[in-house]
């Protein structure tokens, strides 16, 4: 709770028993898409009953889970996809009925990293079953589902179709990108991380300088990890000799030129503060403007086992990180713990 309100975490996804990753081998071993997945309740209450403790130890109430990004398997073939994005968003749906006061469901669409002279349409009826069947009120895009950098920008007409669908569910769309198949990065440790980065920086980019936003001024979007990167640089003068965002052009995060583009995306676009590091947080707050931003904290997560040496606590204990930010006023933290999440979450409910 934060001022006796709920605090919604926007970042989180599903805890499974064994049960779960045990079928995705044998139906990518076996090549098989015939049978379906049903969890055992006690093995299921299990690891939720372990997810929530850890809700409870960081102060999150309530929680919107996705799929974990690296088990989305978006570089398999299209018939095991459907099979998977189906079960998962059904084991999702579970967990949401199983705990309806403390998660949301945000789903996994069926993306494969093939066909993209196609559009998106074949992803838009798993997204309104997910909406319409299962309550969920979003969905994930992953910008790069066959792991090797050649699927369409996320400004193309590829994806126009989920947009349309996003904007007629209502249910807006959360970018997380998962793994790599980029042998350069081999060796890095948890080098999906990497590919967080720069996906998700080239997301936010393509958003801000593209005509996505006005083509479809009511399409919200939100690119986790507090859009992938921050910028290094300072804000360019524009034509009129006005630094920033003045009139003359339109400057959002970090001070980025763009140029013609029209619409100002700070009523499409946001992100979310599941970053580790302090000062790197704090300065996402800066850059991005604390209006474009909302709590999520993808715990339990990657930060889950590293402590914060300014804290000693798990990295993805954020809540005393933003409510020590001095330079955040009280309404700033209502906004992000709460508010945001309430106007661009439009079908949450409590």
């Amino acid at each position: 709770m934060y001022d006796g309100k709920k605090i919604i975490d926007i970042h989180g996804h599903h805890s499974t028993p064994p049960h779960f990753r045990a079928y995705a081998y044998n139906i990518i071993a076996l090549r098989s898409t015939s049978g379906g997945l049903k969890i055992p309740e006690g093995p299921m209450e299990e690891a939720q009953l372990r997810h929530l403790g850890m809700m409870d130890e960081r102060q999150i109430d309530v929680q919107f889970i996705s799929a974990r990004p690296v088990a989305m398997m978006h570089w398999e073939q299209p018939l095991i996809q459907a099979l998977w994005a189906r079960t998962t968003n059904d084991v999702i749906a579970d967990t949401v009925k199983m705990h309806p006061t403390r998660f949301r469901g945000v789903a996994q669409l069926p993306q494969v990293g093939i066909d993209f002279e196609k559009s998106t349409a074949h992803l838009v009826p798993e997204f309104e079953r997910a909406v319409n069947e299962l309550g969920f009120i979003g969905a994930t895009l992953n910008p790069d589902p066959g792991a090797d950098r050649r699927a369409p920008g996320v400004n193309a007409p590829y994806w126009y179709p989920l947009y349309e669908a996003s904007i007629k569910l209502n249910a807006p769309l959360t970018v997380h990108a998962s793994i790599s198949k980029d042998p350069r990065i081999t060796i890095l440790p948890h080098n999906y991380q990497y590919n967080f980065l720069t996906e998700e920086s080239l997301a936010t980019e393509l958003f801000e300088q593209s005509d996505v936003f006005s083509r479809y001024p009511e399409l919200k979007i939100i690119v986790c990890h507090c859009g992938g990167s921050l910028s290094r640089f300072i804000p360019r003068a524009e034509s009129s000799g006005v630094q920033g965002g003045g009139s003359a052009g339109l400057t959002m995060g970090g001070g980025t030129d763009y140029g013609a583009v029209e619409h100002d995306p700070a009523n499409n676009l946001f992100f979310d503060t599941c970053a580790y590091d302090t000062g790197y947080l704090a300065l996402a707050f800066k850059q991005r403007g604390v209006s474009q931003m909302m709590f999520g904290t993808e715990a339990p997560g990657s930060g889950t086992g590293v402590l914060n040496p300014d804290t000693g606590k798990p990295s993805d204990d954020l809540v005393p990180i933003i409510d020590g930010f001095d330079f955040l006023s009280d309404a700033d933290k209502k906004s992000i713990f709460r508010e945001k999440a309430l106007s661009v979450f439009p079908l949450y409910k409590e």
